[in-house]
């Protein structure tokens, strides 16, 4: 794990609502610090080049999202790993018997580090790509996407909601009727779901909630059971969330169409909700 973890997407959209950010640290202490621009290859590239590549998982690593990813992505699925940087996610499902995981990232410099590092292991591609224009790849291709921390990225950059709205849009291009885009994000519902519900999608998004990892507070639910949203896409009027920088998983399945080609998760979901 990498010494000096870059700062989180987190407080950056907090503090300037869709800008760049200065943390106020230049040489000598004066206002001219770096200023973060998370959905820019430039920001990133510096960053890979200053950490040399080393493994770094936001919010969460494998072993807590292993129950979600097990149950609504199959291992026979064909993946996309969406701003896979230098996490170890993707190896840790490798190892988990996932085949054929496609992981792309903004950063040419993160692609270069991981083609070299991971060489030996087929189940791992490695694109450099904007998420904002997958145009490399053809419509229904993918049986299911994962994104941990990109979108909210994009809500740190310049034009934001629009940035956000061609992730989505794309994602969905991507997806085969009955595919699935998995959201990790610190993001709730008031301000995830206006972002994925956009005119042309017609997902059916389930909600789990996660506290972040080293969470010490009693949780008194499960955190294995959905999390209920209302009409308009809100968590519940009196929703108790014992850690306030809690992680929400958004469970987004795409809709059947009647052409195209049929992915073989909307079978694994249905045999896991048969069980």
């Amino acid at each position: 794990m990498s010494s000096s973890p870059p700062l989180s997407p987190r407080g950056a959209e907090e503090e300037e609502d869709g800008g760049a950010r200065s943390d106020g640290a230049g040489s000598g202490g004066g206002g001219g610090g770096t200023v973060f621009s998370y959905g820019e290859a430039g920001y990133w590239d510096a960053r890979y080049v200053e950490e040399g590549g080393a493994p770094y998982d936001w919010y969460q690593r494998y072993a807590a999202l292993r129950p979600f990813v097990r149950r609504f992505v199959p291992p026979a699925s064909r993946l996309l790993m969406i701003g896979c940087g230098s996490a170890l996610m993707s190896e840790d499902m490798a190892a988990d018997g996932y085949m054929e995981i496609i992981n792309i990232d903004i950063s040419s410099v993160l692609i270069e580090m991981m083609r070299k590092k991971y060489f030996d292991l087929p189940q791992l591609q490695y694109m450099q790509m904007d998420v904002r224009d997958m145009s490399k790849f053809s419509d229904e291709s993918f049986d299911c996407a994962i994104d941990k921390g990109t979108l909210d990225s994009l809500m740190c950059g310049v034009e934001a909601p629009l940035s956000a709205a061609q992730m989505v849009l794309e994602v969905d291009r991507l997806l085969k009727p009955g595919g699935v885009f998995m959201l990790i994000t610190y993001g709730d519902p008031s301000a995830r779901i206006p972002h994925l519900n956009q005119p042309v999608c017609s997902w059916k998004i389930v909600l789990y909630i996660l506290p972040r990892p080293g969470f010490k507070g009693n949780i008194r639910r499960s955190v294995f059971d959905p999390v209920p949203l209302t009409e308009s896409g809100r968590l519940p009027e009196g929703f108790v969330l014992e850690d306030p920088d809690s992680h929400y998983i958004y469970v987004c399945k795409k809709g059947q169409e009647l052409t195209g080609i049929d992915s073989p998760t909307l079978s694994h979901l249905k045999l896991q909700d048969s069980e």
